[in-house]
């Protein structure tokens, strides 16, 4: 594993018969940081996830998580051990109690913190007496990050953490990944909700049809990449602007909107020179950025 990169994939692939799930993967992901994981419903994140823990075996390629080789039955189950995950389905005993279940988990973790098991027990008003069966789905995600948030795990894994939530719920979820991180935990979320990744992830991992397209700090995003849209009275060409640094080109009619990262003055100074009537250059969001880079020119 290189320094500082606490999960690493190389070429990482996952195929089902003929459908491939992951292609060629490579994420590298750093320690201490938020890391959100980004893409469209069936992009191929959960399978991702999945082969990093241990429970898909990859069809080629490789990864190490935590200096852990993922092929490595023996370094996988060393590996687990210092990782909390919260699945997609959120799916746990259905025949315990919630206090059972609280009590069953905690007997397996030396980490684990009473306080904030307290803690969190009123703040998600989890009923103790009824069975995680008759939970609602919002409930069972909120007892599944309980059993995370209450141990001190080196990384914290959540898949579609948010599903189920309500808005009110959403919040503190965020705000209690926050404070993980801030105590030291490495958190990888995957999303397909952008504000979500955008309001706390430090970097962001866009995967799209099974592959890495992009991998940003959103300090990057706000210091790099702008919009900018411009205004010819006659119809621009889209070969005008095959500069470095652009990212995504539209047309419109007379109105041409590029996604620049770096060299914005660059791309304005070919504007004038064409003579556009009209140029408006604004910071981009990660959604601008997300729809350009998986959408394409659609």
């Amino acid at each position: 594993m290189t320094q500082g990169f606490v999960m690493e994939t190389r070429n990482l692939t996952k195929r089902y018969g003929a459908l491939e799930a992951v292609h060629e993967l490579n994420l590298s992901v750093p320690g201490q940081q938020i890391t959100g994981f980004l893409g469209r419903n069936g992009a191929g994140k959960s399978t991702t996830i999945k082969m990093l823990l241990g429970v898909v075996h990859p069809t080629a390629g490789t990864g190490s998580v935590l200096g852990k080789r993922i092929d490595n039955p023996k370094e996988s189950l060393e590996m687990r051990q210092h990782i909390a995950y919260v699945g997609e389905d959120k799916q746990t005993y259905a025949y315990l109690t919630v206090k059972e279940m609280i009590r069953f988990m905690r007997s397996f973790y030396s980490d684990w913190r009473p306080d904030v098991e307290k803690r969190l027990i009123k703040e998600y008003e989890l009923p103790l007496e009824r069975k995680v069966k008759a939970l609602s789905k919002g409930m069972r995600t909120k007892l599944a990050l309980l059993l995370a948030l209450a141990r001190r795990p080196a990384l914290l894994i959540l898949d579609e953490p948010s599903e189920g939530l309500d808005p009110v719920s959403i919040e503190a979820l965020l705000q209690a990944l926050a404070g993980a991180s801030a105590d030291g935990t490495t958190v990888f979320f995957s999303s397909h909700q952008i504000a979500e990744v955008e309001r706390i992830a430090d970097r962001v991992c866009i995967i799209d049809r099974g592959s890495v397209v992009m991998e940003v700090s959103l300090d990057q995003i706000r210091q790099d990449y702008r919009r900018i849209t411009l205004g010819f009275s006659v119809y621009p060409s889209e070969a005008d602007f095959r500069l470095e640094g652009i990212e995504h080109v539209r047309i419109d009619g007379r109105q041409i909107t590029l996604l620049t990262r770096r060299n914005s003055d660059a791309v304005v100074e070919r504007a004038h020179n064409l003579g556009a009537v009209s140029v408006d250059v604004v910071p981009t969001s990660l959604r601008e950025i997300f729809l350009a880079t998986v959408k394409g020119e659609e």
